[in-house]
């Protein structure tokens, strides 16, 4: 790993770390990285579809607080208006609730729905640690020179890994096989949106980061 491929993978974990501490019930999601006051931006939605799932996220929070107070631990991540739930609740009725509480919200194509029935909400350390296994898993696809390792987000809980973005074939695999080679990884999802070679030659920038 060079230089600057190494002061990228340490500031990933840095901001990964550091977004953690601000809310223990916010979903673990990486998809750019800060470094300085620069951001690498490779996101392959347009700028007003990532305003749309920024909108998203918000609007699911406070609906699902209102549908499931105190139950539970729910986290929603929305990728290209798909709106992905992951976290632990109650029982199959509340898994049902969550998901009708926010398939309405204006702009969600689709929810899929990864709520473990049963349970018990994440302690201190298994936050901690899920934010640790993130770190260690972007750290391991940037260093795959052949993925734009920023066009793929995650969403870590209890050592799950959730791969969202808009990827092809080849990528999603690639990007799964590089995910299960790391060290405390207990299952891989893919919740990829499926693109083709065409898409993707259309799609900047041309050539992966230095």
């Amino acid at each position: 790993m060079n230089f600057r491929m190494a002061r990228a993978s340490r500031a990933a974990a840095l901001a990964i770390l550091g977004a953690a501490t601000l809310s223990a019930c916010a979903p673990l999601v990486v998809g750019t990285v800060m470094i300085g006051s620069a951001m690498i931006v490779t996101d392959r939605r347009t700028s007003a579809t990532q305003l749309e799932d920024e909108v998203i996220e918000v609007k699911a929070k406070n609906r699902l607080t209102e549908a499931l107070p105190e139950k539970g631990e729910i986290s929603a991540t929305s990728y290209n208006r798909m709106l992905l739930l992951t976290g632990v609740v109650p029982d199959a009725a509340d898994k049902a609730k969550a998901e009708q509480a926010v398939a309405s919200i204006e702009n969600v194509q689709s929810v899929v729905n990864e709520l473990n029935v049963g349970g018990f909400p994440r302690s201190f350390s298994q936050r901690s640690s899920d934010v640790y296994l993130a770190s260690k898993i972007k750290a391991s696809l940037i260093d795959a020179k052949d993925l734009f390792a920023n066009s793929i987000a995650l969403v870590v809980w209890n050592g799950n890994v959730y791969l969202l973005g808009r990827v092809t074939e080849r990528e999603a695999e690639r990007a799964t096989e590089v995910t299960r080679g790391v060290s405390g990884v207990q299952k891989v999802v893919k919740v990829f949106q499926i693109i083709s070679e065409a898409e993707l030659s259309n799609t900047a920038p041309k050539t992966p980061p230095p």
